[in-house]
């Protein structure tokens, strides 16, 4: 019940406050109230069924459930599809990832079940480029949402003002306020929701309860039979008198749903009962009772000297604090949606969706609480844009209408493969559910796009924008990954270099960050080439993007060597899921030497256990490469064959434990080995071997840590096309040069910066 009460705040801020814009934006032009109220009966069982169907029926009792590991929205039903079928663009997968714990299949299939849905998906490679396609078209219209959803709910909120002062006043009055209240808003996001969070909730109920409250005030003051609007007759009644224009109406009554999407995203914040709770009992009957309030006054209101709109239906004598409560609760409502437009452009960032923009987390103890200054103050900017070009809620319902059901629609689309691909579920369940919900939302997606130049040409625009933005950075982003594969150097020739050819060690640890999880980059070889020296303890480490929400911490770091012992050199894979916490650069240093001498510690057992000294330098020698070990700290099953081999190492004098998980190339068995680590006292009868490599691990971090870093220009090689060049050698470099470099995303001191210069000819 806490959490229940504590996502009125977060989650239902935007979908509560709708009230203020439907009915005004729904009579704005295409229909008129008449003396029979078939209009105004016609749109509030429209309204009625609209709040029943898709935010209760759908999102509540189905799409709620399709949460990956807790956590909901877009990208984490293509993260749930991309585990069960592979269709992932994603660059640098490995057999390694299907061991996270969080990698778990809910609905494992049958061993005899196989969909031709997945065959279809897994043989069309078009088909792969096509669903990212879907999803990011959601995301920019996630994006469109939330620079029109702070403008059409603050501009409506205080345009209850007009009932106190003159038309000529109003309109010089209104657009200001809301500029200025839009202005704070957004100057106050980087302090973080968690330092107000605490009075949103309080805010959103009382907003439910006053509009509930007022509803019913109307309901048994006007009319009391207005429950009889409900029925879907009246829908039917309505279409058959305004026809054309009552269809294109429809795009002013999808805005009661506005703010749905929200109980999806917001999933992982929350869970699945605190928000069916929630709606089912509270929202759900608060909106239904402040809908038909407002369709009992309308109805016996027919000449009345306003317009139509929220604020003519509250008793004089409360107008002032309902007014308050409004601009309280659209600014609550505002906030939602601005930390979602963050927090999914942070996801699209991980998985190589978008060019790298700085995220400051602004909450120690509450997860997913993040800052973008960049999106801000865009956003800022187009928002008041928006508002000072557009002056009238029409306008921005059009907009925001539109958005509202593109997002909806890509929902419904993915929902529908997760039903095959993910529940098993058989194929007609998966088609009545796209037919149902998605000629539904069509219908309202086709009345907003009538209003094309009055409005709805903004989320269009937008979503294109933002759409060839991302689009343009991810297939750069792939073909630079390609082009590193195809000219990465071998082992051997990493292994030739010494003193022979005039190559120095220097001390120190040198981290060569690479996007690759085997072989020696080209960067690398272009360094040393240039410098002939590198350092004592050489580390390639990866930083890598999985499909799941989060990587355990005693996961996250993936361990082998690059050569023999005496070479001192490590491949480090650090795994993060599309929602984690990015380390800053002092932990992960730290944390990384730690991991390495854990690994050292380990693989120093396992060689010392070895029966055969020619087995051990065989396996030395041959799997030095491809052998990868998971340190940490929490024991876990894996089952990669269908024979897997567990290993246990023991020791009579226990102080600390770690698992491993050792990683063999795709064609062996993945094993489970638990070993135990003493205490650094028991060393001194240990191998000379693993106190001089240990040794030289402290030297060189004393020494000090230099970050080797490629600072790459791409261009497109001769004979591309025209698109493909001004894609990559224009697009691209311009979105490199304008956001923020490698460095600054893992920020790294400038003073052990060593930048590579390489050219991609892709």
């Amino acid at each position: 019940m806490l959490l229940a009460y504590q996502s009125l705040g977060v989650v239902y801020g935007d979908l509560s406050i709708s009230p203020l814009y439907v009915f005004k934006s729904t009579f704005a032009e295409d229909i008129r109230h008449s003396e029979t109220n078939e209009e105004i009966f016609g749109v509030l069982s429209f309204v009625f069924w609209t709040l029943t169907l898709v935010p209760l029926l759908k999102y509540v009792f189905i799409v709620l459930r399709a949460d990956d590991n807790g956590e909901g929205g877009t990208f984490a039903l293509y993260s749930l599809i991309c585990r069960h079928v592979k269709v992932s663009l994603l660059p640098n997968r490995q057999v390694a990832d299907e061991a996270l714990s969080t990698y778990k299949l809910e609905h494992p299939p049958e061993k005899n079940h196989d969909s031709c849905v997945k065959r279809y998906l897994e043989k069309h490679k078009w088909l792969h480029t096509a669903l990212l396609l879907l999803v990011l078209l959601g995301t920019c219209m996630v994006i469109g949402d939330g620079l029109l959803t702070p403008a059409i709910s603050v501009f409506s909120a205080v345009s209850g003002l007009e009932m106190n002062m003159s038309k000529e006043h109003h309109q010089y009055a209104v657009i200001p306020i809301t500029c200025f209240i839009l202005v704070c808003l957004f100057a106050l996001q980087h302090f973080g929701t968690h330092r107000v969070g605490f009075v949103f909730a309080p805010i959103v109920l009382t907003w439910l309860l006053c509009i509930s409250g007022i509803g019913l005030y109307n309901i048994i003051q006007w009319n009391p039979h207005v429950y009889k609007a409900l029925s879907p007759k009246y829908m039917f009644m309505f279409l058959r008198k305004t026809r054309v224009s009552g269809w294109m109406s429809l795009g002013g009554i999808l805005l009661c749903i506005t703010g749905a999407e929200a109980m999806f995203a917001d999933l992982g914040h929350f869970n699945y009962a605190a928000i069916q709770i929630a709606f089912t009992f509270l929202v759900y009957p608060a909106l239904i009772l402040a809908y038909m309030g407002q369709a009992a006054y309308l109805s016996q209101h027919h000449n009345s000297a306003h317009a139509i709109g929220f604020y003519i239906s509250v008793p004089k004598c409360v107008h002032w604090p309902v007014l308050v409560i409004a601009i309280l609760a659209s600014v609550v409502g505002s906030q939602a949606i601005i930390s979602g437009t963050f927090s999914i452009i942070n996801q699209s960032q991980s998985l190589g969706c978008f060019p790298r923009v700085k995220v400051i987390h602004t909450s120690d103890k509450i997860h997913g609480q993040i800052y973008i200054p960049e999106i801000n103050w865009m956003l800022m900017v187009l928002c008041i844009a928006v508002t000072i070009g557009f002056r009238d809620v029409k306008h921005l319902g059009n907009a925001s209408g539109l958005a509202v059901m593109a997002v909806m629609l890509v929902t419904t689309c993915l929902m529908s493969l997760v039903i095959v691909l993910c529940w098993h579920k058989p194929p007609i369940l998966a088609l009545l559910f796209l037919l149902f919900f998605g000629s539904i939302e069509l219908l309202y997606f086709s009345a907003s796009l009538t209003k094309f130049r009055e409005g709805a040409w903004l989320p269009i625009l937008l979503s294109l924008f933002f759409m060839i933005i991302m689009f343009v950075w991810h297939y750069t982003t792939i073909k630079k990954y390609e082009f590193d594969l195809q000219n990465k150097v071998s082992l051997e020739w990493l292994l030739a270099l010494g003193p022979s050819l005039g190559i120095s060690r220097v001390p120190g640890i040198g981290l060569v960050f690479t996007d690759l999880t085997s072989g020696i980059p080209a960067n690398f070889s272009r360094f040393v080439t240039n410098l002939p020296a590198f350092h004592r303890v050489l580390v390639f480490v990866c930083v890598k993007s999985v499909p799941v929400p989060f990587v355990p911490a005693a996961e996250r770091y993936l361990v082998g060597r690059v050569g023999p012992v005496d070479h001192r050199s490590y491949r480090c894979i650090v795994r993060y899921g599309y929602r984690d916490v990015h380390q800053d650069v002092d932990s992960f240093e730290t944390e990384l030497v730690t991991k390495l001498g854990d690994f050292i510690r380990y693989d120093w057992h396992k060689r010392r256990t070895q029966e055969d000294d020619d087995m051990a330098r065989s396996n030395e020698s041959s799997s030095s490469e491809s052998r990868l070990a998971v340190i940490g700290t929490v024991a876990y099953e894996i089952e990669e064959n269908l024979q897997p081999e567990s290993v246990s190492i023991g020791f009579t004098t226990v102080e600390s434990m770690e698992d491993v998980i050792e990683m063999a190339p795709p064609t062996t068995t993945v094993r489970r080995v638990r070993f135990a680590v003493e205490e650094e006292e028991s060393y001194e009868e240990e191998e000379e071997e693993l106190r001089s490599e240990l040794r030289d691990l402290v030297a060189a971090q004393e020494a000090g840590t230099a970050f080797i870093l490629g600072h790459s220009h791409v261009k497109a090689k001769q004979g591309s096309s025209v698109m493909k060049r001004l894609a990559v050698n224009f697009g691209y470099n311009f979105l490199r040069r304008n956001c923020r470099g490698p460095d600054v995303a893992l920020k790294v001191p400038p003073v052990s910066l060593l930048e590579v210069g390489m050219v991609y000819v892709v």
